[in-house]
């Protein structure tokens, strides 16, 4: 009898999660099985085969955590746990089985820099200044004369302190009244929470996506922000009609003590191969410079993202410099770039306000997925889905009720996904109403509509995909800027054998872009590319590109 020999296992590709293409999903607004209004991961997981086809190789869930849901699902109160408005544990299982199936890995939400007022740390912890877990929170005496401790302030509007009478002091809290902030200077907080972690890599997720990373620590000695100098204003972080803004933000967040935690969650990481972690980076003032050191090493973060893609303006000259700061700042960081996510106006109402929405929504798309860096796209963003205008009595988010109407929140981007133009809800939900409304005209967008369509912007999202597989230079070459005239982005990516030169007009008119010499490129089959060099020259339309080879 002949002896069979076990089949050597598979490699673990350590390095894929460098250029992958991860697909956001917002729980709440994808699909919602049990026609309650709210989607769940039943739901969910009857639809990745839609994600699958997209040719993305990952999902990233926003949380699913049990949860009060007053900032919904970013206030944990059991980090070992899915909320019942989203199904069970054996449902998030099977969700992961099936995405793995499929090919497509699973990152999860992990929201540590603070938890839920209903956590049973925070229960225990405001009950005495002496008990188990008093010092697992972030308290602060009164002045004397009452007032916080400091003057620093919440993103979510007012004072980032508030009085606990039982305590008799204060305690720190980033964003809303109800989301306390933990105590990262204590290392039994730090092995909690690294051991929530744990839970689900043993579970089988594959990474996190790192809710406010630079918000961990605090500085020990409360020191008040100095104001903001005129020159430096930067409205990115916070809408601009927020008073956060006016601070630099030194005490509060993106302390140097952060490095340290961010090794210990690496070493956790690297305990399990082939996982990932991306850290959301929210500091006008130093994001850049916070960034770098996040994910430069290979000893902390394996990327993060700014907020220079998400804010700022869709102009070559802003891209051009955002590039330029990022090679110099971070060249040997990573970078995951998104134009769209649960937080932010979706791109295509937030750039495209000059009424030539089609051809910037390919433009956007092109440009998204040839710039160095991973990519999150944005559950609708691959079906051109502008900003729902939503009514004030129809908004949930407490951040839009706060400053509304100057600033209107975040629900506008997250309402839920159309799956049929015809069916009630769009296809979503068999309830009456959904969480928050189907706007009309995004049935017209429906994925029905635009599945079998060849020149759709689904169809355009998958071909365009596809070509960036193609092309190693695209996934994990170097970038390198090129001259261009006004209103135009240049840029060369480069790895060993695929030399790729990228040419985008960002502006509202036609312009000719003068090949340089020595760059004599040969076309490529790029979606959405019509232009072809003539003499040297090359005559682009509004919100046209060209992709070409250099080799």
């Amino acid at each position: 009898m002949t002896e069979t020999k076990p089949v050597e296992p598979a490699p673990v590709d350590k390095d894929w999660w460098r250029g992958a293409v991860i697909y956001q999903i917002y729980p709440r607004s994808f699909q919602d099985h049990n026609g309650d209004g709210i989607g769940d991961l039943v739901g969910i997981t009857e639809r990745l085969e839609h994600v699958a086809d997209l040719g993305v190789d990952a999902i990233w869930l926003s949380p699913v955590f049990t949860s009060p849901m007053k900032d919904f699902g970013y206030d944990v109160s059991n980090y070992r746990d899915i909320d019942p408005s989203f199904g069970t544990l054996g449902d998030f299982d099977r969700l992961v089985e099936k995405a793995h199936r499929l090919g497509l890995k699973v990152i999860i939400d992990q929201v540590i820099s603070h938890s839920s007022d209903k956590h049973p740390w925070f229960a225990e912890s405001r009950q005495s200044r002496t008990n188990e877990k008093a010092d697992w929170y972030v308290w602060a005496d009164p002045n004397p004369d009452g007032t916080p401790p400091n003057n620093w302030l919440s993103i979510f509007g007012g004072s980032a302190w508030t009085w606990d009478s039982r305590r008799m002091q204060y305690y720190l809290h980033n964003f809303l009244v109800s989301q306390p902030d933990l105590n990262f200077h204590n290392k039994h907080v730090q092995d909690a929470l690294l051991g929530e972690m744990r839970f689900w890599l043993d579970r089988g997720v594959d990474g996190f996506r790192l809710d406010t990373v630079n918000f961990y620590f605090h500085s020990e000695g409360l020191e008040s922000n100095p104001v903001v100098k005129p020159e430096d204003f930067n409205a990115s972080t916070a809408p601009a009609v927020n008073p956060y803004n006016f601070q630099e933000h030194l005490y509060d967040k993106s302390r140097p003590e952060n490095l340290k935690f961010l090794k210990r969650l690496r070493a956790l990481m690297d305990e399990y191969p082939g996982t990932t972690t991306v850290g959301e980076i929210g500091d006008s003032q130093h994001q850049l410079e916070v960034m770098a050191q996040y994910t430069t090493g290979g000893e902390r973060l394996h990327m993060a993202y700014t907020f220079d893609y998400l804010g700022g303006t869709f102009s070559a000259e802003h891209f051009h410099q955002a590039i330029a700061n990022t090679e110099a700042q971070a060249p040997e960081g990573w970078i995951c770039l998104a134009f769209s996510n649960h937080d932010v106006v979706r791109h295509v109402s937030r750039w495209a306000t000059h009424g030539q929405q089609e051809a910037f929504t390919r433009l956007a798309a092109q440009l998204l997925l040839t710039m160095k860096g991973s990519v999150c796209l944005y559950q609708g963003e691959e079906l051109g889905l502008t900003e729902a205008e939503l009514a004030f009595e129809d908004l949930v988010d407490p951040y839009g009720i706060e400053f509304w109407p100057e600033f209107k929140g975040r629900d506008g981007c997250r309402t839920p996904m159309v799956w049929q133009a015809n069916a009630h809800l769009g296809g979503f939900s068999t309830a009456p109403r959904s969480w928050l409304p189907v706007p009309f005209d995004h049935l017209t967008r429906a994925v029905d509509t635009q599945v079998n369509d060849p020149d759709s912007v689904l169809s355009f999202y998958r071909a365009f995909v596809a070509f960036r597989k193609k092309h190693p230079a695209l996934v994990k070459g170097e970038i390198d800027l090129v001259d261009a005239p006004e209103g135009v982005l240049a840029f060369v990516r480069t790895v060993s054998n695929d030399k790729l030169l990228c040419i985008f007009n960002m502006s509202e008119k036609p312009v000719v872009f003068a090949i340089p010499e020595g760059m004599a490129p040969k076309g490529v089959d790029a979606p959405g590319v019509v232009a072809q060099p003539e003499n040297g020259s090359l005559s682009l339309a509004p919100f046209g590109a060209y992709i070409g080879s250099l080799l």
